[in-house]
């Protein structure tokens, strides 16, 4: 791997934006880290540490960085796209870019799942499935949700590429302005179910922002703008109007920041956007140099690997200590704090075993439809077929878990019943139609 890593970095062309890449490991570097120091697990059950010590709670100012992952995608969506125009018949780019976009997220994750429903079925056979065991079955799938909703930017891109070429900075006000109707109508006027809109509003309006820092439309004044308007914008919200202080999700709360996103994780977001970007120049420098490179391209090889398994590596900690009867001390007490730096190396060493055992699943497959080669008829609409069973059977499998697998346990995805039978079926087969329609016909 060394080697590989190596050849990688060297081969590195001095047009590619480093900072993208490193955007990218770092942010769900951080996202793994905050799962780790935020789960308050005890023998009765699994708390969130906010919930225990609310003074920590303005942390998630700095530490709920999805938003910059999707800023990031929204960049690299863009040039991919757009490459593939320049290589391709138009008839047969989108159903290319999906599955090439795809792929890497999509492989690793069908494992993941399988893995995952296998393992569960097995437990609930055998009459297990109570304590950790059954809080793991059912929070494992939770980071899912991510997967989800960067499927949706994925098969949005083409459309909203077009917006932002047509309208540029109008494109993502229109779908600011739209997050901000959606809040009007949820909170002044209480109209029901709007609020789920907001999982394609806000979000989008972000991955909008990196189409425009694709064309070199954010420079520094306007990223010190997103930065100081997104705070105080985000600060206002939370004092004065109905939005938590925490920029994720709290356990009992009447509204959450996350779920669905509100206006404030969208003023949240662009002051993370601004922030980022103005860190660009010294981090590019940092990048300059060969060691920090390999490790940048070394954990780009693998990041989607590790955040997938990194709750089960957590959980697998949590149940080793438990079973060796090392006691668990009271959450964000003196001893649970001394217990910290333990727990963190078992859990980053369980991740990269599991890493090892499953990283080869999100190296890329190479793409069997040469440039310029005609795509199947209707391969576009296949390719969106299968992105959208995806899309949903990934997000219902984040809510209902793989507890009460054989108990026919649903959950409401928007209004929806879903099991988790039906979500891993919706999962696979969209992959399978996506893979189908990026591969050449006869």
């Amino acid at each position: 791997m060394g080697s590989s890593v190596r050849e990688l970095a060297g081969a590195t062309p001095a047009t590619r934006d480093r900072y993208v890449d490193l955007l990218r490991v770092a942010s769900l570097g951080a996202v793994v880290l905050g799962h780790w120091l935020m789960a308050a697990v005890t023998p009765d059950g699994v708390g969130n540490l906010l919930a225990v010590v609310p003074a920590l709670q303005p942390l998630t100012w700095l530490l709920q960085v999805m938003p910059v992952f999707f800023f990031v995608g929204g960049f690299s969506h863009a040039l991919s796209y757009r490459s593939l125009l320049r290589k391709r018949p138009e008839d047969s780019v989108y159903s290319a870019f999906l599955r090439a976009r795809l792929q890497r997220l999509l492989r690793p994750t069908m494992v993941f799942v399988l893995v995952w429903g296998a393992a569960a079925l097995l437990v609930q056979l055998l009459g297990g499935g109570g304590g950790l065991t059954g809080v793991t079955l059912r929070m494992v799938t939770q980071p899912l949700w991510f997967i989800g909703i960067y499927l949706a930017m994925v098969a949005f891109t083409p459309p909203l590429l077009r917006l932002h070429e047509r309208y540029g900075w109008g494109a993502f006000a229109g779908l600011a302005g739209a997050a901000v109707a959606v809040d009007l109508l949820r909170f002044a006027a209480g109209v029901p179910y709007v609020e789920f809109l907001n999982f394609a509003f806000v979000w989008l309006a972000v991955h909008q922002l990196g189409f425009l820092r694709a064309d070199g439309r954010i420079h520094l004044r306007r990223a010190a703008l997103l930065a100081g308007g997104g705070l105080v914008t985000a600060a206002a919200l939370v004092a004065f109007g109905p939005y938590p202080l925490s920029m994720v999700g709290m356990p009992g709360e009447k509204v959450s920041n996350m779920a669905p996103p509100t206006l404030a994780l969208l003023a949240h977001g662009l002051w993370l956007v601004g922030a980022v970007e103005l860190l660009r120049a010294p981090a590019a420098r940092l990048l300059e140099r060969p060691r920090v490179w390999r490790t940048v391209v070394a954990a780009n090889g693998v990041a989607m690997t590790a955040f997938l398994w990194h709750l089960t590596a957590m959980f697998g900690v949590y149940g080793a200590l438990l079973a060796l009867d090392v006691a668990l001390p009271e959450p964000a007490s003196a001893a649970w704090w001394t217990q910290v730096p333990l727990r963190l190396a078992l859990a980053a060493a369980l991740t990269a075993a599991l890493v090892a055992a499953f990283r080869t699943f999100e190296r890329p497959a190479a793409l069997t439809t040469a440039p310029g080669t005609p795509g199947a008829s209707g391969a576009g609409p296949l390719a969106a077929l299968g992105a959208t069973l995806c899309l949903l059977g990934v997000l219902g499998l984040s809510m209902v878990g793989f507890g009460g697998l054989l108990d026919g346990r649903t959950a409401l995805l928007i209004a929806i019943p879903v099991s988790a039978p039906a979500a891993v079926a919706m999962t696979l087969g969209g992959w399978l139609l996506v893979e189908r329609a990026g591969r050449r016909t006869p």
